[in-house]
């Protein structure tokens, strides 16, 4: 990879990689840090990769420097994250944020693969491959993820 790609590599997907880890993590600092530490990790290896898989390459580098960060944050602090409600019960705000506020209460791994579908528009192929899981597996979290949301969120008139 040139000097130019790495640069275009900064410009096309920084922003991306950005918004996929705010949303899956929640910490604005923090996320700015992981895609600092993506394109540090891209300098160091720009000899040996291609441009045309930069894309892929930065986000399993941020999807799996993210999740390392979540397993250090466990170590330290217990996770009751487990807890679903049957339906969104507080006063409706909008609907994004309700679906945003359902999101966070889902387990990594759903709402990553949820995130890279729904809101970056990958295939399951690229998800498979950003993940690390196979096209399967990728197929039944996102299955699963949507299911916890429609129990977390109710009925749509309810919330509606």
């Amino acid at each position: 990879m040139t000097l130019q790609e790495y640069n275009k590599a900064v410009d096309d997907y920084a922003d991306r990689i950005y918004r996929f880890i705010l949303k899956s993590h929640g910490d604005e600092e923090r996320s700015k840090d992981i895609v600092q530490d993506c394109y540090e990790k891209l300098w160091r290896n720009v000899a040996m990769l291609d441009f045309s898989k930069a894309k892929s390459w930065l986000f399993t580098t941020a999807y799996n420097t993210m999740i390392d960060i979540i397993r250090k944050e466990k170590r330290i602090i217990a996770d009751d994250s487990g807890d679903f409600d049957s339906h969104y019960s507080d006063n409706y705000t909008g609907i994004n944020e309700v679906l945003h506020r359902c999101l966070e209460k889902l387990p990594e791994n759903k709402r990553s693969v949820l995130l890279l579908r729904d809101y970056e528009g990958y295939s399951y192929s690229e998800i498979a491959e950003i993940t690390g899981q196979t096209e399967a597996q990728v197929k039944i979290n996102i299955y699963r993820g949507r299911m916890a949301m429609r129990k977390m969120i109710g009925k749509i008139e309810m919330v509606v």
